[in-house]
């Protein structure tokens, strides 16, 4: 656990070129989680998300819709913020690079490079690929059997672009990260892609082109407007102007360096690479942490608008529900792997761990105590060694999850939980309350007290990846909501306290009935 009072999280800003996909509300979700979850143990958090708005690729789309740049952002922008409403995200702050604060961090940074002496005017001429705004070697591209052009990595057309560009001297920082990565083990997560990256820089860097004269949607060049901005040297910067850059006497500076960058797998390089020279040259400090995670798949195929398999997440939220869709995404694939979105694990993970598992327990203890404790929180009696067992797994868990997130390791956080929920239904089952109402009252509200307590505990702990959801469960625990943060977690539930009627909270799904032919 960091010692740190602050925590900095970002999502990348996504590309307003789309709408949003399954794979941007994958990465939030993710970042909203470790927000909430440091915000109810007791950091000062810093939560942003947003768009990345300039660039070839916008401009282009901007003119095939018959619309200027920013009317085209100012559009496709808003898809991106509903998300936050559909996802019951969290974020502190929504950023648009195309906001004037932005400008000029991004302007006063490239100042900073060009006093360090590593930015220099030169020509550019090589393959560039308008749909990744990236830069690709000749031995990065091939040519296909419909005779074009692509990137090996991407897929992507690329096109030969000459130009008078500035560079970055990349290459004269090859050593520098090296001895960074070595340094700062956890930079670079996980352990797969800090394999990548090391063997990319090791393999050498090349200079890299900053600027563009072949469109204008973009940052100016400071002295020199003909020149616009690099896309990803004017999108990386949107985790410090929102930390006020230049300005570090600005109240946001406090939470710089960013603590996590989460991003997707294939923008790892910009991240790990690109990022930290620039502010290691800007003498600026670079984040402690980028993770990247892995892609979905659709039912074993590949995403993609072609094969029209695309998985919008909120027709995934109006179908089976926004809590049981936050923790499908989080809890089916070890975070950092690959994943494959298929219905019928969706509708598993719905039935199996969140109705029969944690729904049940709820619903069924709550019920026993409205029906035998006079809608009260039962008495505690002297504890048997099975109470204590439980109540020790129950006890054990903040410290276990608080580990697993600080590595985002958020499967095994969930599985944690869901191992105490298996344990408490099994000790319901062993201790059958409903028998003790006849032979020995007094011990049946003790069983009921512990059942209540772990389920307090662990429900405490589920807030971040399902806030609605938790928030009616401690409802009907009478927790109040000063006692909800993590500093209470060891403030045990009252007997005698008034509990309001039990209510179920997730409901079974039941595939849709087919209409008759």
């Amino acid at each position: 656990m960091s010692s740190r009072k602050t925590y900095y999280v970002t999502t990348p800003i996504y590309y307003v070129n789309d709408v949003p996909h399954i794979g941007h509300a994958y990465t939030t979700l993710a970042c909203d989680v470790l927000a909430r979850f440091m915000r109810l143990d007791g950091r000062d958090v810093h939560f942003l998300t947003g768009t990345d708005e300039h660039g070839q690729k916008i401009e282009k789309a901007a003119a095939a819709a018959g619309l200027a740049p920013q009317a085209f952002a100012d559009k496709v922008s808003v898809s991106f913020r509903e998300l936050i409403g559909a996802m019951n995200y969290s974020p502190d702050n929504f950023i648009r690079t195309t906001e004037p604060r932005h400008y000029r961090a991004c302007q006063a940074l490239w100042e900073k490079l060009e006093e360090a002496g590593d930015i220099y005017l030169g020509k550019y001429a090589g393959w560039y690929s308008v749909r990744d705004e990236t830069y690709f070697v000749e031995g990065e591209t091939e040519v296909g059997p419909d005779s074009k052009r692509r990137a090996l990595s991407t897929g992507a057309e690329v096109e030969w672009v000459e130009e008078p560009s500035y560079f970055f001297r990349l290459s004269a920082w090859a050593e520098r990260l090296l001895a960074f990565y070595e340094a700062n083990p956890r930079f670079i997560a996980p352990e797969s892609r800090r394999n990548e990256v090391l063997s990319f820089v090791r393999g050498g860097l090349q200079d890299l082109s900053v600027s563009r004269t072949s469109f204008s949607w973009g940052v100016p060049v400071p002295g020199d407007p003909k020149h616009v901005m690099y896309v990803w040297l004017d999108a990386l910067t949107n985790y410090i102007t929102e930390c006020g850059y230049p300005d570090t006497s600005d109240a946001l500076w406090k939470f710089w360096p960013a603590d996590l960058h989460m991003v997707g797998k294939d923008i790892i390089r910009f991240h790990c690479v690109f990022w930290p020279a620039f502010l290691m040259a800007a003498g600026v400090a670079p984040p402690q942490r980028v993770f990247a995670h892995g892609w979905w798949t659709n039912e074993g195929q590949k995403i993609s608008k072609s094969l029209g398999n695309v998985i919008d997440p909120v027709e995934l939220v109006a179908t089976y529900g926004l809590d049981p869709v936050r923790y499908f995404l989080l809890r089916e694939v070890p975070f950092g792997n690959d994943g494959d979105f298929q219905r019928r694990a969706m509708i598993g993970r719905l039935n199996g761990d969140l109705a029969n598992a944690y729904g049940n327990l709820c619903q069924r203890v709550l019920s026993i105590v409205a029906r035998n404790c006079g809608g009260q929180v039962p008495g505690k009696g002297p504890l048997i060694d099975a109470d204590t067992a439980l109540l020790e797994r129950a006890r054990a868990l903040l410290a276990i999850v608080r580990t697993e997130l600080e590595e985002q390791a958020f499967h095994r956080a969930l599985a944690a939980l869901w191992d105490v929920v298996g344990e408490a239904n099994r000790y319901v089952d062993a201790q059958a309350p409903w028998a003790l109402a006849k032979t020995d009252p007094a011990r049946r509200d003790t069983v009921l007290w512990v059942l209540a307590e772990t389920i307090r505990r662990v429900t405490l702990l589920v807030q971040p990846f399902m806030p609605g959801s938790a928030a009616r469960i401690l409802d009907q625990l009478a927790v109040p909501e000063a006692q909800r943060a993590f500093s209470a977690f060891d403030a045990e539930l009252l007997p005698g306290t008034a509990l309001p009627a039990p209510q179920g909270v997730f409901p079974r799904y039941a595939e849709p009935a087919k209409a008759a032919s």
